[in-house]
């Protein structure tokens, strides 16, 4: 686990890419130097009245100029407030946090669903070799083309109104594609029909999970997720999925 720095991040960029969601740029070094795909950092408010930070995964991560790139959705005060803040204003923010995505060679598939589909655009991207992403929307698409400089694309849009209509597993299915190793974020429903997919087809899958949190340091247990194994931390079936997590084994965790 990477030592966690926070740091006030300035704001490099900042666009509106689909109804809703935004894209960011932040210069932050240290952070930088530290992240890995997969992992999150925790942006704070300027309203102090609002303790809690915001978790929001890694987009990209650009070690070479100190740059991470967050893509993420308007759900609240919080967000919006980020949503308003302009090129050149600074932001504080602290990370790494949680654990990332461990590598696998093979036949490599990314598949993100809705707000899940930004992180794995760093991890598609840390490949050599050209990996199969498989993208749900619910209408209007974002990131598609960062996706192409590094991938095969497949996309499922709810309305059908590009790709297949219907979800990410229809697309997987319906154009029969091969793979040895399956990374996934989005939706809970949506990760309990791509774990029970690859696990019927002894697939190994890696889960990012998506839940709220509070404290997003492990200590409030507000964002649990069932368990094969006990917590050492609460003597339950459960795990962190802000600590533990938010990646996990399929296999490690109930849906």
């Amino acid at each position: 686990m990477s030592a966690k720095v926070k740091c006030e991040a300035v704001i490099l960029a900042q666009n509106k890419i689909a109804e809703g969601i935004y894209s960011m740029w932040l210069k932050a070094p240290q952070i930088a130097e530290l992240a890995r795909p997969g992992q999150f950092i925790v942006l704070y408010s300027d309203d102090k009245s609002r303790m809690l930070p915001r978790p929001i995964s890694l987009c990209e991560i650009d070690k070479n100029e100190g740059r991470l790139h967050i893509v993420y959705r308007v759900a609240g005060a919080g967000t919006k407030e980020f949503s308003e803040k302009k090129q050149g204003e600074t932001i504080e923010i602290m990370g790494p946090a949680g654990n990332g995505f461990d590598r696998k060679e093979g036949r490599v598939v990314v598949m993100g669903g809705g707000i899940g589909i930004p992180p794995m655009l760093g991890l598609a991207e840390s490949f050599s070799e050209k990996v199969t992403a498989v993208l749900g929307y619910r209408s209007e698409q974002f990131l598609r083309e960062e996706f192409e400089k590094t991938a095969e694309v497949y996309v499922a849009t709810e309305d059908g109104s590009d790709g297949i209509k219907g979800n990410v597993l229809d697309v997987m299915k319906q154009e029969n594609i091969p793979a040895d190793i399956i990374y996934a974020c989005g939706p809970t429903p949506m990760l309990r029909a791509i774990k029970e997919y690859a696990e019927e087809r002894d697939i190994e899958c890696y889960l990012s999970l998506e839940e709220k949190m509070a404290c997003g340091i492990g200590a409030c247990l507000a964002c649990v997720c069932g368990s094969k194994d006990k917590d050492e931390h609460s003597q339950v079936n459960n795990k962190r999925v802000c600590k533990e997590g938010p990646v996990f084994l399929s296999k490690e965790v109930t849906l």
